[in-house]
């Protein structure tokens, strides 16, 4: 493997995609503990979604992908965290009435103008080929602004997580917090876009969280155990993709499977003991 691993870096673009899914990886797995414990885990997959038409927009009037998904899917993260505060419609039904509607948007827009071409496909299953060098300084930047915001504001975000009600009776505002983890997410979303696809960007979001879950029992031995699991995933995911020639979002998404399966059988074995 660890040949391999050199190989690959001796090419441009397996350099590029692995310092942004790296970057990726890490923004993910932070924000996905929060996510998952406050029971928003779909969110990430109703945002893919909207990234993707977003993105098909973008390809149909030439403008710079992310320069166009990125707003559109922070005001989509926006949104649907006020639909599901305040609105009649609750729950999944807000995230399926957004998501649905933008990829159904983003189909229509691609039959009427580029066709279903290499592109499109890159954008829905992902692709290491996809991301130029701007892309990559683009990512790069945004990434690091959305690691420098989660750890400047970490404590209210643990605050928020786990007793939203006492963290707003002792005077923190958690509507702007809360809208804080929504735009994060919306960022990260667009930048693992186009490694993951918006089929599968979500399970960066939820994999590490629940795998940690499994063995690990505080916040932060959750989130740094997340972090960890995140990016030797990552890792092993795109090694495989290239020797394999497997579709680098799948083989991603695999190696969090068995990451998974892992700590399950490790924390049944351990409470097996206790007992």
């Amino acid at each position: 493997m660890f040949e391999n691993l050199f190989e690959m870096l001796s090419y441009p673009f397996m350099v590029r995609a692995f310092v942004v899914g790296a970057l990726v990886a890490l923004c993910s797995s932070l924000l996905g503990v929060s996510l998952v414990l406050k029971r928003y885990s779909m969110i990430g997959d109703g945002l893919s979604h909207v990234g993707f038409g977003a993105l098909a927009v973008a390809a149909a009037v030439n403008v710079a992908p992310l320069i166009m998904a990125i707003p559109v899917v922070i005001v989509a993260a926006v949104l649907l965290l006020r639909i599901r505060g305040n609105s009649r419609i609750k729950g999944d039904a807000a995230i399926a009435l957004i998501s649905t509607s933008s990829l159904a948007v983003g189909v229509m827009v691609i039959s009427m103008t580029t066709g279903m071409n290499t592109d499109v496909y890159n954008y829905m299953f992902g692709s290491i080929l996809a991301m130029s060098a701007e892309d990559v300084r683009l990512s790069i930047v945004l990434a690091v602004v959305v690691l420098a915001l989660y750890i400047f504001f970490y404590n209210k975000i643990f605050a928020i997580t786990f007793d939203e009600t006492f963290a707003q009776a002792t005077g923190v505002k958690a509507d702007m917090y809360n809208t804080l983890i929504a735009v994060l997410t919306a960022v990260t979303i667009v930048l693992g876009m186009r490694m993951m696809g918006a089929l599968l960007i979500s399970s960066l979001i939820i994999f590490p969280a629940l795998t940690s879950m499994r063995v690990c029992r505080t916040f932060k031995s959750v989130i740094i155990n997340s972090a960890v699991i995140s990016a030797v995933c990552l890792v092993i995911g795109i090694t495989v993709s290239y020797v394999w020639a497997t579709p680098a979002g799948a083989s991603v998404v695999m190696a969090n499977i068995a990451a998974l399966l892992v700590y399950s059988i490790a924390g049944m074995l351990r409470n097996l003991r206790r007992s």
